[in-house]
């Protein structure tokens, strides 16, 4: 059985903080803008495990690094500050797929000081068992540390140790989105992708305000309000939505890489009530799928790739900085595992192309995006960088 995500190994050799540009151009049809001509500028090293990055929204121009043992560190000034903005490493089970895994601040930030988490700990009173927790903590007022004892929203039983998703993400319209795996092991024994009455396999979305005596609320428009999934869900049958993300230009679209079981990684853009198909199919190919059972309702990824290309999707973002004016507006990505660097492009008819723009001999772990909308790679051996121009070659 493959992990999605073999957080244990490390990231062999030095690191070049420049890329060369690898792209192909389109063989037919009408001429093609030119390809996206990419490379990294490297940031700040001297991280510990780095998962995921992303940035307050509130002018500082600090960017926040979310370290797998538990931490949030902070650079500003390109620079790594000394102490943690928040610690949480006694509580977090971490290791292989476990860990603090992300971090969103409030959209209203900093006039509510509110961030929020995503880890794994072991279940209170179990000696087995882990469990995914989405809790609050507030920043104090010098934005320097926020406090440790927080407010639990949800917590949901994980069967095994692997793909526990981990994402958060605040969309447009305030509310909190969360992308949860299928809950482990390999090709999805429980079958929770397809499941009404789990929350695994799922992308959720809620209200952090208390509603009730519940210590979150459901947005009325959630597709399953009145079922047939639990009303927190957003989206359905996914294996394992390591990153996700909003195109700040078009905010109802969220790309979603789903981690593949043996032999497809794909990107799909998500809407509301969709239904991506695992464990029926991996991607757009049949996995477990009866025969004669009707795929027309399930949504379609708008690229995949198979094993001679990669063995584990890393989403990103759709660019829109002003860096590297030959990304804006396609979806960056890449495969954990030494790879490539592709961006997809919408065409005319709904379709997306898909092309090479340069390769890496690391691990990457995540992207993110600073308020200006500049993105970053995160390797996992503890470097980040940031995405710049190349110089063209004609």
């Amino acid at each position: 059985m493959r992990r999605a995500h073999a957080w244990s190994l490390v990231a062999a050799g030095s690191i070049a903080a420049v890329l060369a540009l690898s792209s192909r151009r389109c063989a037919a049809g009408p001429p093609a803008p030119p390809p996206a001509s990419i490379r990294l500028e490297r940031v700040v090293g001297g991280l510990r495990s780095p998962v995921h990055l992303t940035h307050a929204g509130d002018g500082s121009g600090r960017l926040y690094v979310v370290e797998q043992a538990g931490r949030i560190r902070v650079v500003e000034g390109g620079a790594l500050r000394p102490e943690p903005l928040l610690d949480l490493t006694d509580r977090v089970r971490s290791g292989g797929e476990m860990g603090l895994l992300s971090v969103a601040f409030h959209p209203r930030y900093p006039t509510d000081r509110r961030l929020y988490v995503n880890y794994t700990r072991r279940k209170e009173g179990a000696r087995r068992g882990l469990e995914t927790v989405v809790a609050e903590h507030r920043v104090a007022d010098d934005g320097a540390s926020a406090a440790r004892e927080g407010r639990v929203l949800l917590t949901i039983d994980q069967p095994w140790e692997n793909h526990n998703g981990g994402q958060l993400a605040f969309g447009a319209d305030g509310f909190l989105y969360i992308g949860m795996g299928d809950g482990g092991s390999g090709g999805d024994p429980l079958d929770a992708g397809q499941r009404t009455d789990t929350l695994l396999g799922k992308l959720l979305r809620i209200d952090v305000e208390p509603a009730g005596d519940r210590p979150y609320g459901v947005p009325p428009d959630n597709p399953f309000v009145k079922g047939p999934h639990l009303p927190e869900v957003w989206a359905s049958g996914l294996r394992n939505p390591w990153r996700f993300s909003f195109d700040r230009a078009r905010p109802e679209r969220l790309f979603a890489a789903d981690v593949g079981q043996n032999a497809w990684e794909a990107v799909y853009l998500v809407e509301r009530g969709d239904n991506c198909g695992w464990r029926l199919l991996e991607g757009s190919r049949p996995f477990k799928l009866p025969r004669g059972h009707d795929t027309s309702k399930l949504r379609m990824p708008i690229a995949e790739y198979g094993r001679h290309e990669g063995q584990s999707v890393t989403g990103g973002f759709v660019y829109r900085g002003e860096a590297c004016p030959s990304l804006v507006g396609k979806y960056l990505f890449t495969d954990f595992y030494p790879s490539a660097f592709w961006t997809l492009t919408e065409q005319e008819g709904g379709a997306w192309r898909r092309e090479e723009v340069a390769r890496h001999d690391f691990q990457v772990s995540s992207f993110g995006e600073d308020e200006a909308g500049e993105v970053y790679v995160v390797d996992y051996a503890g470097v980040i960088y940031r995405v710049a121009e190349a110089a063209r070659r004609y």
